[in-house]
C-alpha cells in the first residue's frame, strides 16, 4: 500500500459511502489519452494479498483493453464539493483473465464481495452471478499507492 494509509482508506470510504460508492475510473489508451467512465466501487481485502484494494467490476471493452496493457488506473470518489482520488497498479481476475493464486471458481463470490463492499445488496445471488458470467464481468482490484484530496470545505 505504499504512502497509503489506514486513515486514507477511512477517507475513501466515507466519501463513497456518501454517494452510492460511484466513482469515475480513469485509465489510459495506446495513444496516451485519457478513457474515463463512472463505476460503483469500493474497499475490500485482495484476494491474493489481503491487503486493502478498491475493488470494481466491470465488462467495459475499453477499460479492460487499457488495463490489460497498462495496468494502471486513478478512482475519484466525490459527494457534494469533496473528493478524493485514489491511484495504484490494477489486477484483473474474470473469465478472460486468470489472476494468480485466485482459483477460477472463486471468480463469483470474489464479483459479490466487491458489489457488497460497493454498497450494493441483491435478493437474487443465484441471477446475479447468472448475470456475471453471461455478460464475461471481470473483478478490478487496485491497489492503492497514492491518494490525494481536496481539503474540508469551509461551512
Amino acid at each position: 500500500m505504499h504512502g497509503v494509509t489506514p486513515d486514507d482508506l477511512a477517507a475513501i470510504e466515507e466519501i463513497a459511502a456518501r454517494d452510492h460508492h460511484l466513482a469515475v475510473v480513469s485509465t489510459v489508451r495506446a495513444d496516451g489519452t485519457v478513457q474515463s467512465s463512472v463505476v460503483n466501487a469500493g474497499i475490500l481485502p485482495h484476494p491474493v494479498f489481503t491487503e486493502p484494494t478498491v475493488g470494481f467490476v466491470t465488462y467495459g471493452r475499453a477499460k479492460l483493453a487499457n488495463l490489460r496493457r497498462r495496468p494502471r488506473a486513478t478512482l475519484v470518489f466525490r459527494a457534494g464539493w469533496q473528493w478524493i482520488a485514489v491511484e495504484g497498479h490494477c489486477d484483473i481476475a474474470g473469465p478472460d483473465d486468470a489472476l494468480a493464486g485466485v482459483d477460477p471458481g472463486s471468480l463469483p463470490s470474489l464479483l459479490r464481495a466487491i458489489f457488497r463492499a460497493a454498497g450494493g445488496t441483491h435478493d437474487d445471488w443465484d441471477e446475479y452471478d447468472r448475470i456475471m458470467a453471461a455478460e464475461r464481468r471481470a473483478a478490478v482490484l487496485l491497489r492503492p499507492e497514492r491518494t490525494y484530496t481536496n481539503p474540508a470545505p469551509a461551512h
